[in-house]
């Protein structure tokens, strides 16, 4: 009796266990035959804009900083350790900076006077230094005008912190007119922090201007191109448009420092040099160093999105600058200036090699036109002032290309009374695609994965075109890339793939940071002067991107979507094109959870491929140190009949992937 009582116990045990194991089973259903709506191919993109360093010292890949002598201060970046400057025996030399009226966009040049064959030097830091590599050539580039041939030899140097040589090479300057030199450089060993040492042979004078170093190893090994390891993160992600030059920054602080893309393009040394906004925009982190070259001009990102088989979206001032700064306004009766930069810009874009601006593109080397279908007015200007302007630009972008999609803005929050009056008025006007911004909690995030489940099909679609959960508060520098601001991120992303109806564009902001050289935390891409890094962030972004689909499923719990129930988010994609389903899980919950995916409709093969992003603490981060430390995990999963049966870990996002038969 007593062995009869202790195996009913055990098979009431199993039994409550077993029915426990099913309370806990979560079950999903997915509608494999109906497509709810198309994946725009711009449903993932990526948001550039040159802050924290992001284009020159970053994406950029020059190594001099102030090459051509036009900061505000024009020797910065440069030092003179021997120089009479600091001595009063005037026996070494001196530069001294000259102006000439014959090139406005940059009049300035150094005139370097060398009192005696000692060894008069200058020096150049770089961006917060140079990270040169063992045995990689670096190509050097200079103008010189070598008066009286007074100086016979300049030798140039890689130097580092202890100023011993790392590598070295010369030039022999053989014009008194101006004329451009090149050598090239190697380094017998790493260093993140180099110099580059200039040292003058001979006495008198010379005139020096556009000094440049690049390394010969860029992107597709274009010449003075751009920085390699940085472009392949973002390659990587196959985005389906480049956003650029940025957001606060093509407004400008004032207009005046507004971003004029005419002064981009064309030959380099013609691009006139402008102080960055974000040089003195935050006192935490002052970066009075902080110009922009424009060596990377609209050019070069119509290249870059071209490379990246991405949609070039450009960004233009409407007229009014950055209302947190001035909100300086251009008077509606002036503004034309403005409205014929975006009319060229199509022109320079689209146009004909025998167009003005068409022809200009193809002596550049790209006789083909870009194909240029999108064209942003405005950032994130709110007010009847962006309202009246926008309706001036509408109307002369479409009456020179109806075919262009034009980008309006909803001010820089995602609601509140700027948000409301700028939809209201852009519904008025029957606008194309509205841009939302939101820098919020990762609850937030969270919380808001429904909010563009009531939005008007028939109206405005939207551009979600900068977003980042953060960690601390908006423009905290102690904001941080961590765990749980990516998956919240990613709960949020699937209400944006299930509202793809709604939602055409997505970019998270800001793009890139230098380790040293940043003034806005978080952001998806870390790197200093040797490597780089992509953050929890960015490979959400890229599981999300590269599994786009191009046709939305319905996945349902309970007939309902799963927007956070028990703290699990999905959405679910076919790709017609891969012969995919593809489906995409956020676990939010501090436990595993048990699911039972019922796939209906379609047949499918029976093997397929799991991608799990975890972390257990939701404060985990990568570092340089620990660059993957949260990244994809691939793995298997079987198909048992038509249901898949997994469990996802706490704080998760899973991707699972199987092939139509």
């Amino acid at each position: 009796m007593k062995h009869t009582l202790i195996n009913k116990i055990a098979v009431c045990a199993f039994m409550l266990n077993g029915l426990f194991a099913l309370a806990q089973q979560t079950n999903l259903e997915v509608d494999m035959a109906n497509s709810i709506s198309k994946i725009q191919p711009t449903m993932y993109g990526v948001f550039f804009e040159d802050i924290n360093f992001a284009a020159d010292g970053g994406l950029y890949a020059e190594m001099i900083k102030n090459r051509s002598f036009e900061f505000e201060l024009p020797m910065m970046g440069w030092v003179e350790p021997n120089s009479d400057r600091h001595s009063m025996n005037k026996q070494s030399g001196i530069a001294t900076i000259m102006t000439t009226a014959e090139n406005s966009a940059n009049p300035n040049f150094s005139r370097i006077l060398v009192n005696n064959d000692k060894g008069y030097v200058i020096i150049n830091e770089g961006f917060r230094g140079m990270g040169i590599k063992k045995d990689a050539r670096y190509n050097l580039s200079l103008k010189a005008a070598n008066q009286k041939g007074a100086i016979k030899k300049i030798i140039v140097q890689f130097i580092d912190k202890n100023k011993n040589v790392l590598g070295e090479t010369s030039i022999t300057p053989t014009s008194s007119e101006w004329k451009t030199y090149t050598a090239q450089l190697t380094s017998d060993q790493t260093e993140a922090k180099a110099q580059v040492k200039f040292t003058f042979e001979g006495t008198g004078i010379i005139d020096l201007d556009m000094i440049s170093l690049f390394p010969e190893d860029t992107w597709k090994g274009r010449k003075n191109g751009l920085r390699k390891d940085l472009v392949q993160l973002l390659d990587d992600m196959n985005p389906g448009f480049l956003r650029f030059p940025g957001g606060c920054i093509v407004e400008g602080r004032t207009l005046e420092q507004r971003y004029q893309w005419k002064k981009t393009v064309g030959d380099v040394e013609n691009r006139t040099t402008l102080i960055n906004r974000w040089n003195t925009e935050f006192s935490h982190k002052l970066a009075l160093d902080y110009f922009q070259s424009f060596g990377l001009g609209f050019f070069e990102y119509f290249l870059l999105s071209e490379d990246m088989g991405a949609e070039p979206l450009p960004i233009l001032s409407c007229g009014i600058a950055c209302q947190f700064n001035t909100g300086e306004l251009v008077p509606l009766h002036e503004l034309e200036p403005y409205i014929q930069d975006a009319l060229d810009l199509i022109e320079f874009a689209n146009g004909a090699s025998d167009t003005p601006w068409g022809k200009i593109r193809t002596e550049m080397g790209h006789p083909k036109p870009f194909n240029l279908k999108y064209i942003g007015v405005g950032n994130e200007q709110w007010g009847p002032q962006y309202i009246e302007r926008y309706k001036v630009f509408e109307k002369a972008i479409k009456d020179k290309d109806p075919n262009i999609i034009i980008i309006s803005g909803s001010g820089p929050f995602p609601e509140g009374e700027y948000f409301d009056y700028g939809w209201e008025e852009l519904k008025k006007l029957k606008v194309e695609i509205i841009d939302e911004h939101y820098y919020k909690e990762p609850k937030w995030f969270r919380e808001n994965a429904t909010r563009y489940d009531k939005y008007d099909r028939k109206g405005p679609k939207v551009f979600a075109g900068e977003y980042a959960a953060q960690s601390v508060a908006i423009a905290s520098p102690d904001n941080k890339n961590n765990w749980e601001c990516a998956f919240s991120e990613a709960a949020f992303m699937t209400g944006l793939e299930r509202n793809a109806e709604v939602v055409h564009l997505t970019s998270y902001a800001p793009l890139m940071a230098h380790e040293e050289g940043w003034q806005w935390t978080p952001d998806m891409i870390w790197f200093n002067n040797l490597e780089s890094y992509g953050t929890p962030n960015y490979y959400v972004q890229k599981l999300f991107a590269t599994n786009r689909g191009t046709d939305l499923i319905a996945i349902t719990k309970d007939g309902k979507p799963v927007t956070g129930q028990n703290d699990l988010f999905a959405s679910a994609v076919k790709d017609i094109d891969k012969k995919e389903v593809i489906i995409k899980l956020v676990n939010t919950a501090a436990n595993a959870q048990d699911l039972n995916i019922n796939l209906k409709g379609k047949k499918l093969i029976s093997n397929g491929v799991v991608l799990t992003l975890k972390s257990e603490n939701l404060t985990d981060e990568n570092s340089f140190e620990s660059p993957k430390n949260i990244s994809p995990v691939e793995s298997a999963v079987k198909l048992k009949g038509s249901n898949i049966q997994i469990t996802i870990p706490a704080y998760s996002v899973t991707v699972l992937i199987f092939k139509m038969k």
